[in-house]
């Protein structure tokens, strides 16, 4: 039986230090597909440890991104807010993850195929793995659950190089329904491999155990799990 490791990765983004989580099983020596995962506005926390250790059972490695910085680790909401509209839609957003991805890559625990590589990300985090497609990374898939799908509109003019899936709660009220079909018009437009999957019923944060605001970001157990079946069913496809 193979045993999750979960070890820190420190890595740099410009003169700035950040420590994202790698995780990874310890039963195959071969360089395996990589994911950068996004975490939802909380940042690096056990919940988002725990994602990773399911993505990773699955024989991937996963660097759980800094999208803050070493030490900056949201204590509330209003922090989170606060952090996150520091990051969203600037230039910041696609380095940071650009950053962790290379940091996957080049870490010495685990050998990763570099051109095996996806992005992935919740809530906050879905956006960026979005931002990160859009931007041309050299990435196979790009895969959001529950995020937002507005985009900022500073890699209008690049190549999406990625399979691009799109997990989406049917009844979210923090995504406006207007962006699911501009996010379809956009799609179309670079003429790539793209599905975007709405789950009836399902609103926000639909994969999070600990999200219990009914109506607005609750955990559905039946609507993660296939969530999470079309997301590897995709990766059997990419990587």
């Amino acid at each position: 039986m193979s045993t999750v490791i979960t070890s820190s990765c420190v890595y740099r983004v410009g003169q700035d230090s950040f420590e994202g989580k790698l995780v990874y099983t310890d039963n195959n020596s071969s360089p395996r597909p990589g994911v950068v995962m996004a975490p939802n506005w909380m940042g690096v926390t056990s919940t988002a440890i725990e994602q990773a250790e399911k993505i990773a059972a699955e024989g991937y490695v996963v660097l759980i991104a800094d999208l803050y910085g070493q030490g900056k680790r949201p204590a509330s909401g209003d922090d989170a807010g606060k952090y996150m509209m520091e990051v969203k839609d600037t230039p910041a957003e696609v380095e940071r993850m650009n950053a962790a991805l290379v940091a996957l890559v080049n870490q010495k625990e685990v050998a990763v195929s570099a051109s095996k590589i996806a992005a992935i990300g919740f809530c906050f985090g879905g956006h960026c793995a979005l931002e990160l497609a859009r931007s041309g990374a050299d990435i196979k898939a790009a895969v959001s659950f529950h995020g937002t799908l507005d985009t900022s509109g500073l890699y209008e003019d690049k190549e999406l190089k990625s399979a691009v899936l799109v997990l989406d709660g049917a009844a979210d009220p923090l995504v406006p329904r207007e962006q699911l079909a501009a996010f379809s018009h956009e799609m179309t437009s670079k003429n790539i491999d793209w599905q975007l999957i709405s789950y009836a019923g399902a609103v926000h944060s639909f994969t999070d155990p600990t999200a219990n605001v009914e109506g607005v970001s609750q955990y559905n157990a039946d609507v993660s799990r296939r969530a999470f079946k079309s997301m590897f069913a995709l990766f059997t496809e990419v990587l």
